[in-house]
């Protein structure tokens, strides 16, 4: 019946309308916790969302991946459970747990029905403060994870992505995937793992954001029951990433028959007051899809490429704009050649006033379409906690991208599109195209 129940919440969930308006309400627990809560008692039915800043970039020296490989763990039994009873657990509860790393943050989802909230919370708590970290579920784990590396390897996009990030960001933990490496995940101890969970869970560094059928006087006691018993303070947190990569060229030879690209420069952090103002830009040049300006000029106008984008990537300690393309070997320096004339063309012109006024009905038209249940709400509350925006945020974002005039557009156009710096990193076995002498 449980598991009926279930699967019906999320079938009438799925139907809801996406809703403009949401109203977000601050809740501190008795033990001193925050979280942002959107009540929606129609159904009986919480999503939680948990995420501590700092993510796989608190890894301690010579332990890369070990955050990423703990993360994995934390469903592989808890307190008194193995792996096979905290599983059968979540399924006699009928609750989801989702548990999530990067660069910035770890994330933990969790999704149950209001008639089994408090044993929910209670196995949800046991995963979070104590995870068992079984010998033969690190062993399984780390297989997976180790597999995962050796198939990167051969991944001409990995081997893009990850000669990008070196070169970008220095001796910083983002100039190295999270996963870690074959040789750093193979040394990783159980020790390891209980030092990762101490570094990452902590008060300190804590959010939450919870949608659906709870009220404030009954959050705050939940909260203190799933999070009370974390630590004050975690690891320290990692200092800014310099973006040390210039413009140029980085060729790096592999078998195939087609090259693949990334390609970035120097970005902009969310919280600048241009970032609106970027992000019209950034869906102009390349966010757009088919309508986007690289789109036109290297898919619909020469055939180079089935796809090329390009996306602000704002993360905690640095900002870049990246952008990525594939093409055929013979082809791939002229999909190269109309990028950069494309960026250095948006940098002195900047953009139309037809393209601004399509670029905007479509960002603030798309921004409902997020709030398309209880867990996305938890997910953007949180974000927009760690962002230090406001509870209104929500109510007045989409006013913010209507004030963006032409003006704004093109003179941040002219400060972050830099041609010059742009760099583009090729894998594969492109004709016409070689590594610059700058890198």
């Amino acid at each position: 019946m449980t598991r009926f129940l279930m699967a019906l919440v999320l079938a009438l969930v799925a139907t809801l309308p996406a809703r403009a308006e949401v109203k977000i309400e601050e809740v501190v627990s008795p033990g001193g916790i925050t979280a942002w809560l959107v009540r929606e008692p129609s159904i009986p039915f919480l999503a939680l969302e948990l995420r501590f800043r700092g993510g796989a970039s608190l890894d301690a020296p010579g332990k890369r991946g070990a955050i990423n490989l703990m993360t994995g763990l934390l469903e592989e039994g808890a307190g008194d459970l193995d792996a096979r009873a905290f599983a059968r657990a979540q399924e006699s509860l009928a609750a989801s747990f989702g548990y999530d790393i990067g660069d910035d943050a770890l994330s933990v989802s969790a999704k149950f029905l209001s008639e089994n909230r408090d044993e929910a919370v209670e196995l949800l708590r046991k995963s979070i403060i104590a995870p068992s970290f079984d010998p033969d579920a690190l062993e399984r784990v780390r297989e997976q994870v180790l597999t995962g590396l050796r198939s990167d390897a051969k991944d001409p996009d990995e081997i893009a992505r990850r000669t990008f990030d070196a070169m970008a960001y220095g001796d910083h933990p983002y100039a190295t995937p999270y996963e870690g490496t074959i040789e750093s995940v193979t040394a990783l101890s159980r020790k390891d793992m209980l030092e990762a969970h101490r570094g990452v869970f902590a008060k300190d560094r804590l959010y939450v954001g919870v949608a659906g059928d709870i009220t404030p006087e009954e959050l705050g006691p939940l909260l203190d029951a799933l999070l009370g018993a974390l630590p004050e303070e975690g690891a320290p947190m990692p200092t800014e990433a310099p973006i040390l990569i210039e413009g140029g060229t980085t060729v790096v030879q592999f078998e195939t028959p087609q090259s693949v690209a990334i390609f970035g420069q120097r970005g902009i952090a969310q919280d600048d007051p241009d970032f609106f103002a970027a992000n019209v830009l950034n869906q102009v040049l390349g966010a757009g899809g088919f309508e986007s300006r690289l789109m036109t000029e290297v898919r619909e106008k020469r055939g180079l490429t089935y796809g090329v984008y390009s996306y602000l990537v704002p993360q905690d300690y640095a900002e870049t704009v990246q952008g990525q393309v594939a093409s055929a070997n013979d082809r791939i320096a002229e999909a190269v050649s109309v990028i950069r004339d494309e960026w250095a063309r948006a940098a002195s012109e900047g953009i139309t006033q037809a393209e601004l006024d399509a670029a905007k009905t479509y960002i603030t038209g798309a921004y409902p379409l997020r709030f398309d249940g209880n867990g996305p709400i938890a997910r953007i509350m949180v974000g927009m906690q760690m962002l230090g925006l406001p509870i209104d945020y929500i109510a007045t974002r989409n006013d913010k991208v209507e004030a963006v005039t032409l003006e704004d557009v093109q003179r941040v156009a002219s400060e972050l599109l830099d041609p010059e710096g742009l760099h583009f990193v090729v894998v594969g076995q492109p004709e016409g195209l070689e590594s610059s002498v700058a890198n």
